[in-house]
């Protein structure tokens, strides 16, 4: 389903953990890493959309989450033509997405991935919020920088505690020491990490990893196989 554009109308998803480490998930079998998104469904709000991929991809359900944040507008990539059915050429270009920031409020072991038989990843970690750009395929990138540059400013202030000095202290010499916030959001290329190791073979998650960075292999496009047709644009929020 798209619009009169040529975009296809979808949501993606960044889950915070109470350490505001965000979902990184493997697509299954690929070396490819990415936040959950998924297409919206002809009637569905982006809310319901988010929902829905939320439980088809990683296994929670609403109770499992809080709703932070969203993007005011669409954020739009287009698709080279190499990564498009040949069929659909011509009148399809690319995703217009709604970013959803989530608080998981369950635990680690609430996620699951066989929620149903069709999987979307085979493996997760947690990962810091910045995640590496050369990681995500590159049509995909500035996406990405918009969405997590929108969406932290809205990051819970209590996750931020070992990153200021908290106002009544006292430097040796008695006199007291201001507080000194570090920026939430900085330019993103200051933010790119050296690509790490990947996941062992067999390994579900790393909950506690000790690398801030994932492997360095480019995303697939997802929902390729569905077929594309033009239609009237959605009328979302």
């Amino acid at each position: 389903m798209l619009d009169r554009d040529g975009f296809r109308p979808n949501v993606g998803i960044i889950l915070l953990n109470q350490r505001n480490q965000v979902f990184w998930g493997k697509r299954i079998r690929t070396h490819s890493w990415q936040f959950p998104q998924g297409g919206i469904d002809r009637g569905e709000s982006p809310e319901q959309a988010m929902f829905r991929e939320l439980h088809e991809e990683v296994g929670l359900l609403p109770d499992h989450v809080r709703i932070i944040a969203r993007t005011r507008d669409w954020l739009r990539y287009e698709v080279p033509d190499r990564y498009i059915r040949r069929d659909a050429r011509g009148h399809y270009k690319g995703q217009k997405q709604i970013w959803y920031l989530l608080q998981l409020m369950g635990h680690d072991w609430d996620l699951n991935l066989r929620a149903t038989n069709h999987p979307e990843f085979d493996a997760w970690r947690w990962n810091d919020y910045w995640v590496p750009l050369d990681v995500v395929v590159e049509f995909k990138r500035g996406v990405y920088e918009m969405a997590l540059t929108e969406l932290a400013r809205f990051l819970p202030r209590h996750e931020q505690r070992n990153r200021y000095l908290r106002s009544g202290m006292r430097s040796r010499d008695g006199q007291p020491v201001l507080d000194v916030v570090q920026p939430t959001a900085t330019r993103f290329n200051s933010m790119m990490l050296k690509p790490g190791m990947e996941l062992p073979p067999g390994a579900s998650f790393d909950p506690n990893p000790q690398s801030r960075v994932l492997a360095p292999d480019e995303e697939l496009l997802d929902d390729m196989s569905q077929t594309l047709t033009p239609s009237k644009p959605l009328q979302h929020d």
